[in-house]
């Protein structure tokens, strides 16, 4: 199996009805960047504000935003051709956003997603965004709303601030219903802590003393206080085993996580299962992918994995994990054909798509 060439580029949908703030939101991942590059590509007829600058949705334009950040303004039907342009290595794009049209149909944009042939993107998630404030008259009158929360990755209570505290919960009870299980995040303004969608990155041409964190950073145990940060909404649980892990295990682990655990991400050491490579994992929602990559001499063999969700059981994830480590009493041969369940989710170079690939009515 060949390794990609390149990483591959997170392609995120944020969606929502009309007036839940989905444009806030983006324009607030616009201003808190982490470092990225982020390609925007727009369904829909609206503005973006960033800084002094509106960009009117036109479609088939590409409006440079600053900051290395991109916009297109287009049809549906059009989001492969452009797809293919922000995913050019000259673009030099770490993340593309989709801001669907707040009439469409997410789980459409998905499953484009999905079928694409472009190997230089994968999935992201789907952010469904919610005004906690005019939800129930909303679904009443859209009752389809409900389709949509159970088809995403992660609800963005937003405009909590408009709310009465009676009528949050009956929201957040209404939520909880329909969206199966996935992840719920409560904002105001549209502001959420941008880790959750996408990592720092570092430039090597940047200062090391005014450098964003690294994905190293995020697997390190921090000791000082967040509960003023963006991120107390969410919980991140870090874990690390010198132990190979044992295959099977990992992946009855992986198709039974629990509601509310939007992200996995890192690295898995398999031991004898595979002994040359070590595998990258990126799970979001329920959509799972493994690329396998060749150890480098003397890199240490570890697993390193960072999870991250909504109202999760931080220490019972962490002992899961643990439990999914390989033991003396596990054979090689069984290892090896354990390992079947997880190349079921390695995207084949002849452009195959063994990854779950989720229908219509199925969370992604």
């Amino acid at each position: 199996m060949t390794p990609p060439r390149a990483p591959q580029i997170p392609v995120v949908v944020l969606a929502g009805f009309l007036g839940s703030g989905k444009t806030t939101l983006l324009n607030h991942l616009l201003h808190n960047r982490a470092g990225n590059r982020i390609g925007v590509i727009v369904n829909d007829f609206g503005s973006i504000e960033i800084d002094a600058m509106t960009v009117a949705g036109q479609v088939g334009s590409t409006v440079s935003l600053g900051n290395g950040c991109l916009c297109c303004a287009v049809d549906a039907s059009e989001l492969d051709t452009f797809l293919e342009t922000l995913t050019r290595p000259a673009v030099r794009l770490d993340v593309i956003v989709i801001e669907a049209s707040g009439l469409a149909e997410p789980q459409e944009l998905v499953r484009m997603l999905l079928g694409s042939d472009n190997p230089r993107i994968r999935y992201g998630g789907l952010v469904e965004v919610v005004d906690a404030a005019e939800f129930m008259n909303t679904r009443e009158r859209h009752p389809e709303i409900d389709r949509h929360l159970a088809v995403a990755d992660l609800v963005v209570l937003n405009k909590t601030d408009r709310a009465s505290e009676a009528g949050l919960d009956a929201v957040r009870e209404a939520v909880a219903a329909s969206c199966g299980g996935a992840a719920v995040i409560e904002a105001s303004y549209g502001r959420i802590d941008p880790e959750l969608l996408f990592d720092p990155v570092i430039r090597p041409d940047e200062d090391d003393d005014a450098r964003q964190l690294t994905f190293e950073d995020l697997l390190q145990e921090t000791a000082h206080d967040h509960g003023s940060h963006l991120h107390a909404a969410y919980e991140s649980v870090s874990f690390s085993a010198e132990v190979p892990m044992n295959p099977r295990r990992l992946m009855a682990f992986l198709d039974s996580r629990p509601g509310g655990l939007y992200r996995i991400k890192g690295f898995a050491d398999f031991g004898a299962a595979d002994p040359g490579n070590r595998y990258t994992l990126h799970a979001v929602g329920g959509f799972l992918r493994f690329v396998p990559q060749p150890w480098t001499r003397d890199e240490p063999r570890l697993t390193q994995l960072v999870l991250i969700g909504s109202g999760i059981d931080a220490r019972a994830l962490h002992e899961e994990l643990a439990d999914c480590r390989e033991t003396p009493q596990d054979a090689t041969v069984q290892l090896e054909r354990s390992m079947w369940g997880v190349l079921r989710y390695v995207r084949q170079p002849e452009g195959d798509e063994p990854g779950h690939e989720p229908a219509a009515d199925e969370t992604p």
